[in-house]
């Protein structure tokens, strides 16, 4: 990544966060023609992927070539990018932001949109996160056809985990639910219907390690020293979302079963004028094409209102 940006560096709209939802902004921003500035720390969630899918004409490409292409293609229109962290931002007195980098220096930008996604924290079962994005997976949409009808396991969390093991059924005939830490008591009546509806079957029981041969799952081993063969092991991480930035400049954010995350209008515009946000930074379900529609759509609507800002301005001062 080529970095351009100067110490006095003012753009008309800052993007922090180049994954699929920032390049998106970007790509359109520079379409239209706006000096456009991208942060980038390179964290994506979707880094441990050795593919993504269900991206129509991108199904099955790396995450990694995806978004290098991403870069090539905002570049060409003149987009500006840094590879930084944005670790503070001030509303200034005009309704505009000053966003202070990582490496000291501080820019300057008319609009924000953030994007700088969420953290998945695995649970904390050997073997689970040096194995994730491989056979220890989290969404079948994601992942489910490149491992059909394997021997699935699904690692409890919560009562939540039951609607995941019955999701993944779709995908293979061969299902276990290993409840972990959550009790036989804790699964209600109807789920445990549609487990058996399902052909899940349900194992009690804290597991205690991954299995590996070859460097392949092969099983879960459980703290009674049981240890069942699975080939695939679907989890579900507790999800963190990096909201610091919008917190510093006071977006309400409402309490989901994932994490607390901005509440923002049809385009992402936060309730912070001025400020934006798409991609995972908005939701835990945002998957790469939904993030990049969102980034798109964020981009055109921050667009427009500049354009309008600025011929309301001139018609107050008298120039038309």
């Amino acid at each position: 990544m080529t970095e351009k940006v100067t110490m006095t560096g003012t753009y008309e709209a800052v993007v922090v966060g180049g994954g699929a939802a920032g390049l998106s902004a970007a790509l359109v921003l520079g379409r239209a023609r706006r000096r456009t500035l991208v942060v980038d720390a390179g964290e994506p969630r979707n880094a441990p992927a050795a593919h993504l899918q269900g991206y129509l004409t991108r199904d099955g490409m790396s995450p990694a070539e995806f978004l290098a292409e991403g870069r090539r293609e905002v570049g060409r229109y003149g987009v500006e990018l840094v590879r930084d962290r944005a670790v503070d931002v001030v509303r200034d007195g005009a309704g505009e932001f000053d966003v202070t980098l990582a490496a000291g220096r501080t820019v300057h930008g008319r609009r924000l949109i953030v994007t700088t996604g969420l953290v998945d924290e695995l649970p904390s079962v050997p073997g689970v996160a040096e194995r994730f994005g491989r056979d220890v997976l989290h969404c079948p949409y994601c992942h489910g056809w490149e491992v059909r009808d394997e021997a699935f396991g699904v690692l409890a969390g919560t009562a939540m985990s039951v609607h995941q093991a019955l999701m993944v059924s779709q995908w293979s005939k061969d299902v276990t639910l290993f409840l972990h830490t959550v009790g036989e008591d804790e699964v209600s009546d109807e789920d445990a219907r549609r487990l058996v509806a399902a052909g899940v079957d349900v194992v009690p029981g804290e597991v205690t390690e991954l299995v590996v041969d070859g460097d392949r799952l092969t099983g879960v081993r459980l703290a009674d020293g049981s240890t069942h063969h699975r080939s695939v092991l679907f989890v579900s991480p507790r999800a963190v979302p990096r909201t610091g930035l919008l917190e510093r400049l006071g977006a309400e954010l409402r309490e989901t079963p994932f994490g607390a995350y901005p509440v923002v209008d049809a385009t992402g515009l936060t309730s912070v004028p001025g400020v934006w946000a798409a991609g995972n930074a908005i939701g835990f379900a945002e998957q790469v094409i939904n993030a990049a529609s969102g980034g798109y759509r964020a981009a055109a609507t921050l667009n427009g209102e500049l354009l309008f800002a600025d011929l309301d301005a001139a018609v107050a001062r008298g120039r038309v």
